[in-house]
């Protein structure tokens, strides 16, 4: 719990209704969207300013007080649940666009921005904020940059960190940082703004991002394939990229998932078929038009059973909102839902469904898998509940072999959900015991205190690895 000293200087730095630590307030901010890592916070505390922040951490620092950033709590992988207690740090109040720049094509703002606000502000201008998380509706963008997230665009225009070019941010003893800026090059130094992406709040508290941005497309086509072989629509995606087409999306979900959603979305979309591959280019009209076309062919080539070709943007618009629903859909099935991100490289995609389906069936879950087939990043989806304790050991050992697979095949624990504390016992699979260490020496030398987001990306125990017969 937070010493009356804490607390009544907390109210002075951000003014009492900027302060809460009633049960109820607090409950609000203990979980995210995370299954089973619910934990209450000592307070929860909405700065206004960067000055206000940089006050709240130095006497955190202090007081060796924990600080976990939070923005609107779509995280999944725990990285924004308070388990250590200590306080949250809400940005409701910074939410701003500061600045468009249509000189340099940038646009700055705070962390507390809607991401979709974001997009639908510089779409207004012309301009192409291209990063689209599915949560992008109630997602902010400090949050975004702190999960590095991806999104369905991902394949043709890269992720979070590849727009940002400039940070404001707070170190864990108070001190304010500038990195990057509105620049084409810039070596100058360690490159403190990838350092941040990505780190998940155990580093600092960003304040202020610049992003680039670039022109909006010219034309945009959408086409929905069907295929009766899981391997074919694997191999579909393999040929498209061998043919140098770079889609604009690439997106693959299974029949499982296909069923959950057009339940959920009522669209016609296809039940009977194995799986289907959801793929958009945009560019100029012609280009779009060519490879919109060559593809089809190479589809039709790899056994595909039906090329549809969306009739209007309506249709087109109905066939994305259908697909960022997958999660809405499958949350439908049970209590709980647990999303995760396995990713391998692109040539690998149908052995690790095959692999997926064989570890659901082994186990007796189910298992719904989507995700962006153009880069490997899948997300199989399990519906359970979290009050049947049986059932959850056995979706901890599904999961736990899903991931082996992963790396067994080249790939990685995840793809662009963050570490958190749901994988941190996992991370030393990935980067072996050295890459911990180094990592590690990193946080030490930037937050000695561990007071940012602690608990998150470290694990107390690395999960002994098994490797598993098949």
């Amino acid at each position: 719990m937070l010493s009356n000293e804490v607390k009544q200087k907390l109210i002075n730095i951000v003014t009492e209704e900027n302060f809460a630590d009633s049960k109820t307030e607090r409950l609000v901010y203990s979980y995210d969207a995370t299954p089973n890592f619910q934990s209450l916070p000592d307070a929860v505390v909405s700065p206004r300013n960067t000055i206000e922040v940089s006050e709240i951490v130095k006497l955190c620092n202090e007081h060796k007080v924990p600080i976990v950033p939070r923005g609107s709590g779509t995280n999944l992988c725990a990285g924004t649940c308070p388990t250590q207690g200590g306080i949250v740090l809400l940005f409701k109040h910074m939410n701003k666009i500061l600045e468009i720049d249509e000189e340099n094509l940038t646009v700055t703002v705070q962390p507390g921005l809607i991401t979709l606000d974001l997009i639908n502000a510089v779409e207004e201008k012309g301009l192409f904020y291209p990063p689209d998380p599915s949560s992008m509706k109630i997602s902010t963008i400090g949050g975004n940059i702190n999960e590095n997230s991806g999104g369905l665009r991902g394949l043709k225009y890269g992720v979070t960190r590849d727009y940002v070019i400039a940070l404001e941010a707070v170190l864990p003893n108070g001190d304010l940082i500038r990195t990057g800026g509105k620049l084409a090059k810039d070596v100058a130094g360690y490159d403190l703004t990838r350092l941040l992406v990505g780190s998940e709040g155990t580093l600092g508290i960003i304040t202020e991002a610049t992003l680039k941005l670039i022109p909006i497309p010219e034309a945009r086509k959408t086409m929905l394939v069907h295929y009766h072989d899981l391997a074919a629509a694997a191999k579909s995606v393999s040929k498209i990229i061998a043919n140098k087409i770079i889609p604009a999306t690439l997106e693959f979900l299974d029949q499982p998932t296909l069923k959950v959603v057009e339940d959920f979305a009522r669209i016609g979309l296809p039940t009977d078929v194995e799986a289907v591959l959801l793929i958009e280019q945009d560019g100029p009209l012609e280009v779009v038009e060519r490879d919109i076309k060559k593809i089809a062919e190479i589809c039709q080539q790899e056994q595909a059973v039906s090329v549809k070709i969306a009739a209007s943007e309506t249709e087109a618009d109905a066939l994305r909102t259908a697909r960022r629903a997958a999660l809405s859909a499958v949350a439908r099935l049970a209590p709980t839902t647990i999303l995760e991100d396995a990713t391998v490289p692109r040539s690998e995609i149908a052995n690790m469904v095959k692999a997926i389906n064989e570890i659901t069936e082994k186990y007796q879950l189910t298992i719904c898998t989507f995700g962006h087939a153009g880069d490997g990043n899948l997300h199989p989806t399990c519906a359970t509940d979290s009050r049947n304790h049986e059932e959850m050991e056995r979706v901890e050992k599904a999961f736990a072999e899903i991931f082996e697979k992963a790396i067994e095949l080249g790939g990685t624990i995840t793809g662009e959900h963050g570490v958190g504390e749901m994988k941190a016992p996992y991370l030393e699979w990935k980067l072996k015991k050295e890459g911990i260490a180094a990592m590690k020496a990193i946080k030490q030398a930037f937050d000695p205190n561990n007071i940012m987001n602690p608990g998150k990306v470290f694990a107390k125990e690395t999960r002994k690895r098994v490797v598993v017969a098949r």
